[in-house]
């Protein structure tokens, strides 16, 4: 039996990775070939994307790939939510892409919530509302860069972008256009009505395709540059978190939850069809689109960013602590010492993060963490009480009754926070694959080369390719206050 080779091309809002997957004997193998850095630059005063220094980066990969000379069927890009690039058929862009974080939003959310803005979009949309959505992005746009737009034919986010460049083909993937906030999941289209309502161009919104699309071959430019030959392009789920969720090792039912674990906690259930009324818009849900026509019906909430931002802060300091040094820190330090509301608005891009951490302790009259166990602590444990409130509330709007917990992403190998979520939420945690979105879109790219047939049979294939932890609640006398503190600061 011939084992068939697909590239994955994962990229994150920290770095990019160039993976190399094959299915051998019924198992997943992935091997890392290349990883290099993605982060943002700042430049007159914004945030923004190197796009074309991140493709040079996956043509080296593909060359890297090509050089084993190795058959390869397909390859696919996927990407975090949100940003996009704009371009006409001249010039594969018009400006450099803005980064999410990016400032310039803060009027235009809150301009276009005004009135009965906020009941229409979700209407139409069934999004969360998260200030960094496209939406607020493009609107923007609009009232800053009239002459950008002018000269713009097309809008692609990013992982859909890449694959253009791959393939020449301009399509939008189901998963990351869902992330807009400008696409009608019960029509399933882009929204008409929120297109016209803001004033942009219709003529950015390219044809919506399916997860697991062939888009066809790399260009002859590109295959002659990286010596891969016949290899197909794939919108495979294009949203990282779509392809991560897809590689869920779950079993059939609806007793499950998901938590993506990274920079941002994604965290759901697998719904058959979006869930829009007044009870998900007062509670700020979402419903992104999934692979197979599912809905992933999530909250969006900070994630390890905390910690990544922590320990930034504390390198700058000197002090270069490990991830596995700073969860040994944080297993020794004292528990519930101080905990915070993980989802505050000032945690979202502050200039020193525990800095932050402590005005939000001293704030509600707490000790305020001193060490970078106590920061890491803190941290988890707050992650962790949130997790536990997050599922209650989606049991409540779903009707569902969730006993597993599946964990997966890079969040998924810290054992201290897998343990703590386990006892906050009060459930099963089943923590892994660590490679959930590589898995997820080498798998859908199987499934679009005829090598799979099923979401079914890839979460089977996921099972029988990796080893999933298990957690189980564990009494805590300190827990129930801490809960009772918890709500307290999260009403």
């Amino acid at each position: 039996m011939i084992n068939r080779r697909y590239v994955a091309c994962d990229l994150g809002a920290e770095s990019g990775r160039v993976i190399l997957g094959t299915l051998d004997d019924g198992r997943v193998v992935l091997e890392e070939v290349h990883r290099f850095p993605t982060g943002a630059v700042r430049v007159q005063n914004s945030l923004r994307w190197n796009v074309l220094s991140i493709f040079e980066e996956l043509k080296q990969g593909l060359q890297r790939i090509a050089a084993r000379d190795v058959s390869v069927s397909s390859l696919s890009v996927d990407s975090w939510g949100v940003d996009y690039v704009l371009f006409n058929d001249r010039q594969p862009m018009v400006a450099l892409p803005y980064q999410y974080r990016d400032s310039r939003t803060e009027k235009t959310y809150a301009s276009a919530l005004a009135g009965d803005g906020r009941e229409k979009i979700f209407a139409e949309t069934g999004i969360q509302f998260m200030a960094i959505n496209t939406l607020y992005h493009l609107i923007a746009d609009v009232k800053d860069n009239p002459d950008v737009l002018a000269i713009a034919d097309h809008f692609l986010t990013i992982a859909d972008y890449m694959n253009y460049l791959f393939s020449g083909v301009v399509s939008a993937e189901v998963s990351l256009v869902s992330t807009t906030q400008l696409y009608n999941p019960i029509a399933g289209k882009w929204s008409d009505d929120l297109i016209q309502r803001f004033g942009l161009p219709g003529k950015l919104f390219p044809r919506i395709v399916p997860s697991g699309t062939r888009l066809g071959p790399l260009t002859a430019e590109l295959a002659a540059e990286t010596g891969l030959e016949d290899v197909q392009t794939i919108a495979t789920c294009s949203h990282d978190t779509g392809a991560a969720v897809a590689a869920v090792p779950a079993e059939p039912g609806d007793d499950w939850a998901y938590l993506s674990s990274g920079t941002w906690s994604l965290i759901g259930v697998e719904l058959p069809q979006p869930l829009i009324n007044d009870q998900i818009l007062a509670n700020n849900y979402t419903n992104e689109a999934g692979f197979g026509g599912t809905t992933r019906f999530l909250k969006n909430i900070v994630g390890l960013w905390l910690l990544q931002e922590s320990r930034r802060a504390w390198q700058r300091q000197g002090n270069d602590l490990s991830y596995a040094e700073i969860n040994q820190l944080a297993e020794q330090a004292e528990p519930f010492r101080s905990i915070i509301n993980a989802d505050d608005p000032r945690f979202m891009s502050p200039a020193d993060m525990p800095a932050a951490i402590v005005e939000f302790c001293r704030e509600t009259n707490q000790r305020e963490p001193e060490t970078p166990g106590h920061f890491a602590r803190c941290i988890f444990e707050s992650l962790a009480l949130l997790y536990g409130k997050t599922l209650d509330t989606i049991e409540e709007l779903t009707g569902r009754t969730i006993k597993k917990l599946h964990i997966v992403g890079g969040g998924s190998q810290s054992k201290l926070l897998n343990q703590f979520a386990a006892n906050a939420t009060g459930r099963t945690v089943l923590a892994g694959p660590v490679e959930a979105t590589a898995i997820g879109n080498v798998l859908i790219q199987a499934i679009a080369m005829g090598e799979l047939q099923s979401l079914a049979e890839l979460r089977q294939r996921v099972s029988k390719s990796f080893e999933i932890d298990s957690f189980d609640a564990l009494p805590s006398p300190a827990l129930q206050e801490a809960r009772q503190r918890f709500a307290g600061m999260t009403k």
